[in-house]
């Protein structure tokens, strides 16, 4: 695998994420995206990133970062030996692009849209060879957290899914490989009961900070949910909830008044510098 080149398309918080974790574990990385200031800042971001991972012991000490190109033309990821998708938790935008990826790429290369939550036989419909497309749900950041769930869709290939769990093995993941379904697991566990805190909040029956001290020390969540939100991002999250919504028919994935008030306002978590919490240092 040493002329392993993977393209990640989404130069958004988790394409630059996990753009970071393959160029620190030596892979050579091509990162598109249609907004040159968006790979601008994703540049800078992967060179911060890769520093905490070094810190953090997260990132092979001794190994020296591979080449990161990015480019603003799609047709720079056609020799690829695997491609991620990582564009906006839209439907619409992620079938839009994969049907581009689909028709640039040899056959038998493997098509990752990363999401947390659309199902992947739905963008299966988008692609030439729906045998070559595979989801995975990387979490936030994608160089820190170790464990990756993988989906496998109804038409995924054993072949597409052997090469991505090598490959992510490769990368010092643990996959974890679920069928497909609206959220999979780890969105639909967790997703509702980020919006149950946020109802909670709403109703006056606790702050911000007290739900999140109560979570971690009674139930163990290391984070407390409502500042795991800020982290993935409230707009992301509430685009998942919406998702959820509409393809389960769930009232607990109806966003909450709240989130949903947060993101007209900007307050989209970590990301933005304020969401639940405030934050000194936005990241690049």
């Amino acid at each position: 695998m040493n002329d392993t080149v993977i393209a990640i398309v989404g130069a958004g918080v988790m394409g630059t994420g996990i753009a970071t974790l393959v160029v620190g574990h030596g892979v050579p990385t091509v990162l598109v995206d249609i907004d040159a200031a968006a790979l601008r800042r994703a540049e800078l971001a992967v060179a911060s990133g890769l520093r905490h991972a070094q810190l953090a012991g997260a990132s092979p000490a001794a190994r020296v970062p591979a080449a990161l190109h990015t480019t603003l033309s799609l047709n720079d990821i056609a020799d690829a030996t695997a491609v991620i998708e990582a564009v906006t938790e839209l439907p619409e935008q992620k079938a839009d692009v994969l049907t581009n990826i689909s028709a640039l790429v040899r056959p038998g290369t493997p098509l990752i849209s990363n999401t947390s939550g659309i199902p992947i036989d739905e963008l299966a419909a988008w692609v030439r060879r729906p045998g070559d497309l595979i989801g995975t749900h990387f979490m936030n950041p994608a160089y820190l957290i170790s464990m990756v769930e993988v989906i496998r869709g109804p038409r995924t290939s054993e072949k597409t899914v052997e090469s991505v769990l090598s490959l992510l093995t490769r990368l010092g993941r643990r996959p974890v490989v679920v069928r497909d379904a609206p959220g999979f697991v780890t969105s639909r566990l967790l997703h509702p009961m980020i919006n149950d805190a946020a109802r909670v909040v709403s109703a006056g029956t606790a702050g911000v900070e007290e739900v999140d001290t109560l979570m971690q020390g009674c139930l163990g969540h290391p984070t407390g949910p409502l500042r795991t939100a800020d982290l993935i991002g409230i707009d992301n999250l509430v685009d998942s909830l919406q998702a959820l919504h509409v393809r389960t028919g769930d009232e607990r994935c109806r966003p909450d008044e709240l989130l949903l008030d947060k993101v007209r306002r900007g307050e989209l978590g970590r990301k933005s510098g304020r969401g639940f919490y405030f934050y000194r240092e936005v990241p690049v």
